[in-house]
């Protein structure tokens, strides 16, 4: 299967047209819907300014989408199985050169499964010219909603895999503890969706945050929310409480947070193979 997208497993994942029907990204191939039945058919807002950037900062930017975003948004920012199409959202329209991009970005969106990610300016505004760059290319197009073909997740190695799990990953989870039987309870791409950063929503989430106010009193709790204007948590006592971020020092705490910086660490082959070996465990 690697051969036909002629590219090595090991390096980043490059977009290849295949035909009018099919999209290639990275190692998962798209099926793409087009016609009037298609609500992607009606084309994406206009941006409020023309944009144009640096083609090696837009390359740089494709790849580090590709690693921290394109799981949820797929590869090319036109939406995935489980992610909004960023080149029809009304934020990308309306953002010029990161001014509302960035702060998401900074912050996530917690509270909708989004994680906060710690990027560097110079590596924020490469993701933020290559979600442009694909805007531009969009407003050309029409389009539906793509789906995976599952033969294209079965790359992997799994022994690759196993060795790879067990230098980063098998200091918080064990294939006999909580990942035993996960490949009965999850299959193709919700499994490897939960590999890259389980999310569990608002209500599921483990994160907590302790908030330091101005007068010195610490309040604690589990995090509720979170944006790049506002924090909020459920104290002990069930209530909820938020502040402006500038009024107050807040430290968040979340487990998943270890998912996040891995994804800055993987290779298209290390999740391919960590897949394969994920899946081993029935």
């Amino acid at each position: 299967m690697p051969s036909i997208f002629g590219r090595s497993r090991r390096t980043a994942p490059t977009i290849l047209a295949v035909s009018a029907a099919t999209v290639v990204v990275g190692s998962v191939l798209f099926a793409q819907g087009r016609g009037q039945g298609s609500p992607a058919s009606v084309p994406p807002p206009r941006s409020t300014a023309t944009q144009t950037y640096p083609a090696d900062q837009i390359q740089a930017g494709q790849r580090i989408f590709t690693a921290q975003c394109g799981f949820c948004h797929g590869r090319d920012a036109m939406g995935g199985e489980s992610g909004p199409d960023l080149t029809r959202a009304t934020v990308v329209a309306e953002d010029v050169r990161g001014d509302k991009l960035g702060p998401l970005l900074r912050a996530g969106r917690v509270d909708k499964g989004m994680p906060a990610f710690a990027l560097s300016a110079s590596d924020l505004t490469a993701v933020v010219a290559f979600v442009h760059d694909q805007k531009t290319k969009a407003e050309s197009l029409t389009g539906g909603r793509r789906s995976v073909d599952l033969a294209d997740l079965q790359t992997g190695d799994p022994e690759s895999g196993r060795r790879y799990f067990a230098g980063a990953c098998a200091t918080c989870h064990s294939p006999t503890g909580d990942l035993a039987g996960v490949a009965r309870k999850l299959q193709g791409l919700a499994l490897l969706q939960r590999m890259l950063y389980p999310a569990p929503g608002r209500e599921g989430s483990k994160a907590t945050v302790t908030v330091t106010l101005s007068s010195g009193q610490i309040v604690t709790g589990r995090l509720a929310y979170r944006d790049e204007f506002t924090v909020g948590l459920i104290d002990a006592n069930g209530w909820y409480r938020a502040w402006p971020v500038r009024q107050v020092k807040f430290v968040v705490n979340d487990p998943l947070q270890a998912h996040v910086d891995q994804l800055g660490k993987y290779t298209d082959g290390d999740m391919h193979d960590v897949l394969a070996y994920l899946q081993t465990l029935r």
